[in-house]
């Protein structure tokens, strides 16, 4: 994991800037696109290939099937490029039965992991937020922040991903920590934190917590 200076506490919350530039890519082994890590959930004594939670920010540089993930619940927005079409088979079909289309910045696009999806690129390569979520181990929800903003958020862990331009969040009432585009505060917290929000740039806030045993 790739880590800046942040605040190691707030009134509780452990807080840690991850920045966009230090993400590793990894190319796809079919060459249709690279991935870059933001962060990782695992369940106790989970092998890491196990996570229970996935983020990362994918480019897709060509059009194709997606992998198979099964149990996975995924959540992909648009960041930047043309529009992303992605037609949803059901198993042993080959017409889709659905199509999710993000034309632009933000749109979103929800399915479950173990769809057969086939991705269309409009024109040129794209970049998508990719949440990955196990059912069977944690519970996800991803919100789009687009206006200065203060809630109470309770939960495991909160990932606020900044895009298209800075934007500041202050945790438990500490000093703003500015975030450019890429950029992305992880706030892991046992109980409620307080949020605030401020500049031009949106935020994609992603509330995580493991399932109960």
């Amino acid at each position: 994991m790739n880590r800046s200076s942040a605040p190691e506490g707030c009134a509780g919350a452990k807080v840690t800037l991850l920045r966009g530039v230090e993400l590793v890519p990894a190319p796809w082994k079919n060459g249709g696109g690279v991935t870059r890590e933001i962060a990782t959930g695992c369940a106790a004594g989970a092998s890491p290939d196990g996570f229970a939670w996935r983020a990362s920010l994918a480019d897709i540089a060509q059009a194709g099937p997606f992998s198979c993930f099964e149990g996975i619940d995924r959540t992909l927005v648009l960041i930047d490029g043309a529009a992303l079409h992605l037609n949803e088979a059901r198993a042993g079909e080959q017409e889709p039965h659905a199509t999710h289309t993000l034309e632009r910045a933000l749109d979103i696009a929800r399915f479950a992991g173990e769809a057969a999806i086939d991705a269309r690129i409009a024109a040129g390569p794209v970049r998508v937020f990719n949440l990955m979520v196990r059912r069977e181990a944690a519970r996800g929800a991803l919100e789009v922040w687009r206006e200065a903003t203060r809630r109470r958020v309770h939960a495991q862990t909160v990932l606020l991903h900044a895009v298209q331009r800075q934007a500041e969040v202050s945790v438990a009432g500490e000093g703003f920590i500015a975030l450019a585009p890429g950029d992305t505060l992880r706030v892991d917290a046992e109980q409620t934190v307080e949020l605030e929000t401020c500049g031009e740039g949106a935020l994609l806030v992603v509330i995580l917590d493991f399932a109960q045993a």
